[in-house]
C-alpha cells in the first residue's frame, strides 16, 4: 500500500469515520425543507479536495447496521459510559476515545436511541474541546442535534456538514496521527461491541460472521498505521492491535470455531479496557 506521507490523507480518514458512521452511502440535499442553504458533503467534494485517495476501513456504521439488521438487540451498558470522557487526560486516550465515542454513536443512532445519542455526542465535544480542536466544532450543533432527534434527514445533514468543517480543520492544522489514533478507537470499540452483543455469539452464525470479517478490516487498519510508527503513540498501538491479529491468524480455511472467537473476543477486550479504563 503506497505510503501515508500527506497530512492532507490522514486528516480525511477522521472526517470519513465521523461523517459516515452517521450517514452510510445516503448523499445530503443542499438545501433542507425550509430553503436554508446546507453544505453539500461529502465524499465527492472531499474527493475532489484530497485527489486519489479513498477512506480504507468499512465505517463502525456499517457494522451497527449490519448487527441491527440479523436482529441483534441493542445492550445497555455496552458502551463506554458518557461520563468517562473528562477522565482522559493524555492525548492518546483522549484521541482513541473519541474515536470509541463515534463508534458508540454509531451504535445508539443505528438503534435509534435517542438519550444515548446526546449523551455520546457530548462526550465526543468534552474530547474535541480538551484535544484542543474546538475551532472547527460548530458550538451550536448539541443544540441543532437535540432539535432534531425525530427528523433523521435533518440530523444527518447536521452532523455530517459539522464534520465537514472538522476535516477542514484538521487538514490545515496538520493534525495527522491524531486522526489515526481515532480511527483506530472507532474500529476497537465496533469489534468489541460485536463480540459483546450477545451472551451465546457462537450460536448465531450471522454475529460469527460478521466479527470473521473484521480480520481483513484489521489488516487495512495495520497497513496504514504501520508507515507512521516512527510516532510512539501509533508503534504502542501497532503493537497492541498485532496482538489482536495474531488471534485471528489462528483461522485457516475461512472457519472460525469456537475456541478461536474466544480467543478474539478476549484479546479485543482486553485491547478496549485498556482504552476506556
Amino acid at each position: 500500500m503506497k505510503k501515508l506521507t500527506n497530512c492532507r490523507y490522514i486528516a480525511f480518514l477522521v472526517v470519513v469515520v465521523f461523517a459516515f458512521n452517521f450517514v452510510g452511502c445516503k448523499p445530503v440535499d443542499k438545501k433542507n425543507t425550509e430553503g436554508q442553504t446546507v453544505k453539500p458533503l461529502l465524499k465527492k467534494a472531499i474527493e475532489k479536495e484530497v485527489k486519489d485517495v479513498v477512506y480504507p476501513l468499512p465505517t463502525t456504521f456499517e457494522l451497527t447496521s449490519m448487527l441491527n439488521r440479523i436482529g441483534a438487540d441493542y445492550i445497555l451498558g455496552l458502551s463506554n459510559s458518557s461520563e468517562n470522557a473528562d477522565k482522559y487526560f493524555t492525548e492518546k486516550a483522549r484521541a482513541l476515545n473519541l474515536g470509541v465515542y463515534s463508534a458508540d454513536l454509531s451504535y445508539a443512532s443505528t438503534y435509534q436511541r435517542k438519550q444515548e445519542t446526546m449523551l455520546f455526542l457530548k462526550a465526543s465535544k468534552a474530547l474535541i474541546d480538551n484535544l484542543e480542536i474546538t475551532s472547527a466544532y460548530n458550538e451550536t450543533l448539541v443544540e441543532e442535534v437535540e432539535k432534531n432527534l425525530d427528523d433523521k434527514d435533518q440530523l444527518v445533514k447536521i452532523i455530517t456538514n459539522s464534520f465537514y468543517d472538522t476535516y477542514e480543520f484538521l487538514n490545515k492544522n496538520a493534525k495527522g496521527n491524531l486522526s489515526l489514533m481515532v480511527v483506530s478507537g472507532s474500529f476497537i470499540e465496533g469489534l468489541y461491541i460485536a463480540t459483546h452483543i450477545s451472551e451465546n455469539t457462537y450460536s448465531n452464525p450471522e454475529i460469527v460472521k460478521v466479527i470473521f470479517d473484521q480480520k481483513e478490516v484489521l489488516e487495512k487498519l495495520l497497513s496504514v498505521l504501520e508507515p507512521e510508527a516512527k510516532d510512539p503513540n501509533i508503534d504502542s498501538l501497532l503493537i497492541e492491535l498485532n496482538g489482536l491479529k495474531l488471534s485471528y491468524d489462528k483461522i485457516v480455511d475461512g472457519s472460525m470455531d469456537e475456541e478461536q472467537l474466544k480467543e478474539i473476543t478476549a484479546s479485543v477486550a482486553k485491547l478496549r479496557d485498556s482504552i476506556v479504563q
